[in-house]
C-alpha cells in the first residue's frame, strides 16, 4: 500500500498530498511532504494503462465532481489493515442510515486525509440525498463531499492490488505535469461489504487544478 504514499510525493509539477476535506468537524493537520523516491527506470508510455483497468474503462477521464451532502465516519488505519478498517467504518454508516431512514445518493467513498508509509488518516462517506435533519451522534459526522475537476481512473480486481494502479497514477500525472489539488478519494462502485475483496470496481478521484 506504500504507493498511495508516494502518490503524495511532489513530481515535477505535480503535487499530490491529502488534506482534510470539507466536512465540519475538527480539522486534522497535514503532514509535511516526505522526500521523493527515486522513479522507476522505465515509466509507462503516457497512454498506458494498469493491467487492473478493464478494456474500455476511463484512465484518466475528465469528470466534474458535485458537492452533495455525506455522513462519514473520521478514523485512522494502516495499510496491513486497511480494507477491514474502511469497509468497519462503512458498516457503521450503513447502519446509522438505514436506523434514520436516510436515502444514500451515490457510491460509498474513502476521503484519505493523510498518509505516511506505515498508515493513513480518513474519512468514510456515503452521499445522501439530503442531510439528516437531527445531527447525528457519536462516530457519525455530517459534511459536504468534495467538488470540483478531478481524474477519473478505474481498477478492477483486489484491494491489495490497488498498488498498480496508484503506479500508474503517478506516472500518468508525473508525464503530463498535471497539478492536483490537495484531495485523493477512492470511490467504490461496487459495495466493499457484499463483493468480494478481489473483485472490486474502485474509482480514484484526483482533483486537478
Amino acid at each position: 500500500m506504500f504507493l498511495r504514499f508516494a502518490l503524495c510525493i511532489g513530481m515535477a509539477a505535480t503535487a499530490i498530498c491529502f488534506a482534510e476535506p470539507q466536512p465540519s468537524r475538527a480539522q486534522t493537520s497535514t503532514p509535511a511532504a516526505p522526500a521523493a523516491p527515486a522513479k522507476p527506470d522505465a515509466a509507462p508510455a503516457p497512454s498506458a494503462a494498469p493491467t487492473t483497468t478493464a478494456p474500455g474503462d476511463p484512465f484518466g477521464e475528465e469528470t466534474t465532481l458535485t458537492a452533495k451532502p455525506i455522513v462519514f465516519v473520521k478514523g485512522t488505519g494502516n495499510w496491513d489493515t486497511a480494507f477491514q478498517t474502511i469497509t468497519g467504518s462503512l458498516k457503521t454508516l450503513k447502519a446509522y442510515i438505514a436506523k434514520e431512514n436516510l436515502k444514500a445518493d451515490g457510491e460509498p467513498m474513502t476521503i484519505f486525509t493523510s498518509t505516511d508509509d506505515t498508515g493513513f488518516q480518513f474519512q468514510a462517506a456515503i452521499p445522501l440525498t439530503e442531510a439528516p435533519k437531527t445531527p447525528p451522534r457519536g462516530d457519525v459526522g455530517v459534511g459536504t463531499s468534495p467538488e470540483g475537476r478531478a481524474l477519473k481512473f478505474v481498477h478492477h480486481g483486489s484491494y491489495d492490488g490497488l498498488d498498480n494502479t496508484y503506479e500508474a497514477i503517478t506516472n500518468y500525472l508525473d508525464e503530463r505535469r498535471l497539478e492536483a489539488k490537495d484531495m485523493f478519494i477512492e470511490q467504490y462502485v461496487t459495495d466493499p461489504l457484499s463483493t468480494s475483496e478481489n473483485h472490486l470496481v474502485v474509482n480514484v478521484l484526483v482533483l486537478i487544478k
